[in-house]
Parts: C-alpha cells; structure tokens; sequence
C-alpha cells in the first residue's frame, strides 16, 4: 500500500502525453484540458476584468506551505503583477523544509520554471504541470526525486494537490499566459511567508539558513512585485 500511494505523484505525470512536435511553444492539450479551460474561461475573463487584468497576461505562483496556499499573479498593464487569486492547496505531504531524495515523501521547497513541455493536460489526477523539481540548487545539493507537481484530486505524496475546481483555473491562467508568449512561469515554494518576524521564530530550525537564501527572493517580489531573476553560485540561491 505505501509503495502504491509513493507512485501517486509520478502517475500523475508518466501517463502517455499526445505527441508534440520538438521545440513547440504551445502546452499539449486534450480533450479534458479543453473541456475544462472552455468551462472556466468565462469567468476568469470577467474575474481578471475587474482587476484590469487579461487572460494571456504573464502568471507567477506563489505557494505556502503553513497556510496550504496557493497564489496566482497576473502582470498588469505596468509590467508589475498583481495578485488575482487565492487557492487552497488540499493536500501536501511531509512537513516545513526542502525535499532531500526520492521516496522521502516530502513536497519540496526552493525556486521552480514551469515551460509548456512541464503541463500534463492527461494527469491520473485531473490535471498537472511538474515544478521541475530538482532544479540546479536541489541537483548541486545531490537531491534527488521526479515528477513532483501541483496536481488535482486532493490526494499527493510529494505534490501539492488542489480540488479539480482549483487546478482547472490554475491550469486555464498558465495555459493562456505560455500560449500568449509567456515561455516559462515561476512557481515559488516557501515555508511559510518570510517576514524577518516570522523567520526569527525559527532561528534554532536546521533549515533557518536555507530559508534565509529563500527569503532573498520572497523580498525581492515583495518589494518589486516583479518576479526576481535567481541564480544558482557555488550551490547558493542568488537574486541578480
């Protein structure tokens, strides 16, 4: 049984994708994922008019894992992104602090890119798109672990899972924004929001250092609300 529930996470992504020609730019599709952006597309546009904002527009995820939250942003019209929409996640597994190896069951924490070749719109659960997970900080600290994704079905072991309500308007707004141009989304992993408040708390924690090079990038957005770019030197995150 704990060997079937550890393979949640990487059926949700090693499910046959349709064929797609190399380099193309544009998310596959299927029927259920243009079933379910049709039916969500409505009253997103009218959500996103409200805040003068357009489907298409260039998406950022922010995701916490204390509160089990999930935000998504939209750049506006003076390139800054504000923040459209809160998602509860409804499952994750594991506790505060980053993914280490493979079958640790722990949902991992750092900076991800999501390209159109990382959405699943034939995911076991609903649909998906893979973080990218390890990325070039988790390979430099030997990491290891695959298809770890944010997903429906509210079921994961690795993952963060939605309600298939949720997932369908995340999916809708990052299918949109990389058929629009977008080439890659961010997806920033944090602990919990990193006030120095908040971060003080835990200053005993074995992963308060590894928070502190997070909390460069939490600042940066939270200053710029430009999603920052982040480097990886000498196997340390860097804001450039």
């Amino acid at each position: 049984m704990r060997h079937r529930l550890g393979l949640i996470c990487m059926a949700a992504w090693l499910i046959a994708l349709p064929a797609r020609h190399a380099g193309a730019a544009a998310p596959a599709e299927s029927a259920r994922s243009k079933a379910a952006i049709a039916r969500v597309t409505p009253p997103l546009q009218r959500a996103l008019a409200e805040k003068k904002l357009t489907l298409g527009a260039p998406v950022f995820i922010r995701i916490f894992k204390q509160t089990r939250e999930l935000e998504v942003w939209v750049r506006a019209a003076d390139r800054r992104y504000v923040l459209f929409k809160t998602y509860p996640i409804c499952a994750y597994s594991g506790g505060l602090g980053p993914k280490l190896k493979a079958g640790d069951w722990q949902a991992p924490e750092g900076f991800y890119r999501v390209a159109a070749a990382q959405m699943n719109p034939n995911s076991s659960y609903h649909l998906s798109f893979n973080l990218g997970y390890p990325n070039a900080y988790d390979r430099a600290w030997q990491r290891t672990g695959s298809a770890l994704m944010v997903h429906g079905n509210c079921v994961s072991i690795g993952c963060y899972a939605m309600r298939d309500g949720g997932i369908e308007e995340i999916y809708a707004l990052a299918d949109a924004a990389l058929r629009a141009g977008q080439p890659v989304f961010d997806v920033h992993v944090f602990p919990f929001r990193l006030t120095g408040e908040a971060l003080a708390s835990y200053k005993a924690d074995r992963w308060h250092d590894f928070w502190q090079e997070l909390k460069q990038g939490y600042d940066a957005f939270e200053t710029t609300r430009v999603p920052p770019v982040i480097a990886v030197r000498n196997r340390h995150y860097v804001v450039q």
